[in-house]
């Protein structure tokens, strides 16, 4: 009986820990908006809904181009709303351009990402891994001082959650999300993203708004 009621506490740990993730580290949205140019910085807030928790995100990323392929690393915190601990998450993503190029308005752009955080509960930590696989298309809409870019990118949410009693469970759900980059020529640009997973009787959704900086590096 006492291994029983463990078990029924552990699994209810589990299920109150693994909210589904609508975002690849924990309150930001998934952003898939295109391959980055030369070397990028960027910062987010995002404010997700009650199926992911509630509260406010703060996010920070860093980005590199290197032709066809991108690379970015993130960080962010979760503050969640009433007496939640904040949770801290880590991330990154690999983006591979298949389509567009300079004097081609439309891209279409392969990611594949991976997030990870950790939360306490009165039975131990509970981890979840978050591994977002998608496609995004872009079309970027020229101006000579503001270039605009809207995309979408519909994606296979994948997310595991374990904890220290041994317990595990996965869910694959559909999620997609959908944003505008604003560039100036200087490299400076500001960006919104909406994000949004299907997910059982849970909808988790995500919107967020930052800013971000591209440094021009020759060869890159």
């Amino acid at each position: 009986m006492t291994r029983q009621l463990v078990g029924l506490f552990g699994a209810l740990a589990l299920a109150c820990a693994a909210n589904p993730a609508s975002a690849q580290v924990l309150g930001i949205p998934v952003y898939n908006g295109g391959v980055p140019s030369g070397i990028g910085i960027g910062i987010d807030v995002a404010f997700p809904n009650d199926d992911l928790g509630d509260g406010t995100a703060y996010g920070v990323r860093g980005m590199v181009g290197l032709g066809p392929l991108g690379l970015t690393a993130s960080l962010a915190q979760f503050n969640p709303k009433g007496d939640g601990d904040n949770v801290t998450s880590v991330g990154g993503t690999a983006n591979l351009k298949v389509f567009g190029g300079p004097l081609v308005p439309v891209s279409v752009t392969l990611q594949g990402g991976v997030g990870f955080w950790s939360r306490e509960t009165l039975l131990g930590d509970v981890n979840t891994l978050h591994v977002p696989l998608g496609v995004g298309v872009g079309v970027s809409i020229p101006n000579p001082a503001l270039a605009i870019r809207p995309w979408v990118a519909p994606r296979l949410d994948i997310v595991r959650v374990d904890g220290d009693l041994g317990d595990a469970e996965t869910e694959t759900n559909f999620g997609f999300s959908l944003g505008v980059d604003f560039n100036t020529l200087s490299g400076l640009g500001l960006h919104a993203i909406y994000d949004w997973v299907s997910a059982d009787d849970l909808k988790p959704q995500s919107i967020g708004f930052g800013a971000h900086y591209a440094f021009r590096v020759p060869g890159l």
